[in-house]
């Protein structure tokens, strides 16, 4: 395999498309600690997370590629792309060095244990999860316990305090993810349990309403991430072939905008800039699946 053709599939195993999520959930997590929004902070723990999530979708295709080879041949691993040791060894090595990363600079940051021991623990339930999704009802819980723990981690490599703005975000995002999870599972719009992944998907939506949005940027947030999952039911409710797929990548980028939207309501100074920002994760988000499927 040449370098080039290593380096799509290596892409494509780490989902990269969707990496925006994560910067946004990195600023988010600092922004709600009441800590100080320092580029060069959320650059590296940017960068450390978004090694631990590829290296998480890595293991993700590692461990299914059993149930890939009857149901998904054309994935990386059954159709002999890349072997199943080699993903196992990038995951695993990826994972690693984002904890190295946010322990080393929390060290040097005089930060203590805390940084270090919270990027292990996101490391954890990454392992947790993607070895333990398939039959597992409590799977939604352990991807969005995965995405709380991205801003637990960037908030303590941030110096931030782990108060309630952080514990309530992180709820919100939990809901809305445990939400998407359900809905990724359903052909039947009306089942009782697509029923109850919009219930917790509107979780979100009634936090956000809790305390004032900064200014008009947080209600345009507001409003996209409304949109956002608009779309994706009408995109649900439709009678094309994709249309789940299009609808969980639609979702998955709408993250940022939940983010932004947790942003704009935490008070934090710049919070309308940072939040602006946060919102361009979903455009890029879109633009980045059409190049590298986010799924």
């Amino acid at each position: 395999m040449t370098t080039v053709s290593r380096a799509r599939v290596y892409l494509r195993l780490g989902r990269v498309s969707n990496l925006p999520t994560v910067w946004t959930n990195v600023l988010c997590g600092m922004a709600l600690s009441g800590s100080d929004l320092r580029a060069p902070a959320v650059a590296l723990v940017g960068l450390a997370v978004s090694l631990m999530y590829v290296g998480g979708m890595f293991l993700n295709d590692a461990f299914d590629r059993d149930i890939d080879a009857r149901e998904r041949p054309e994935r990386p691993i059954p159709s002999g792309l890349v072997s199943a040791g080699e993903v196992f060894a990038v995951g695993y090595g990826l994972l690693g060095a984002g904890v190295v990363i946010v322990g080393v600079d929390g060290h040097l940051s005089g930060r203590g244990l805390s940084p270090a021991l919270a990027s292990a623990l996101l490391a954890g339930a990454i392992v947790l999860y993607d070895a333990w999704h398939k039959g597992n009802p409590l799977s939604p819980a352990l991807m969005g316990l995965c995405r709380v723990l991205v801003y637990v981690t960037a908030a303590v490599s941030a110096g931030g305090q782990l108060g309630a703005a952080v514990l309530g975000g992180g709820m919100a995002l939990l809901f809305y993810l445990i939400g998407l999870t359900a809905i990724a599972k359903q052909e039947n719009l009306l089942s009782v349990r697509s029923l109850s992944a919009f219930g917790f998907m509107a979780v979100p939506f009634l936090y956000a309403i809790g305390a004032p949005l900064a200014g008009l940027v947080g209600t345009i947030a507001y409003g996209a991430l409304a949109g956002c999952v608009v779309h994706a039911v009408r995109l649900l409710r439709g009678t094309r072939k994709d249309r789940i797929p299009r609808a969980v990548v639609t979702l998955i980028a709408g993250i940022s905008l939940l983010d932004a939207v947790l942003i704009a309501r935490s008070g934090a100074a710049a919070a309308g800039a940072a939040a602006a920002l946060a919102m361009l994760g979903f455009p890029l988000t879109l633009a980045m699946q059409r190049v590298v499927k986010g799924t």
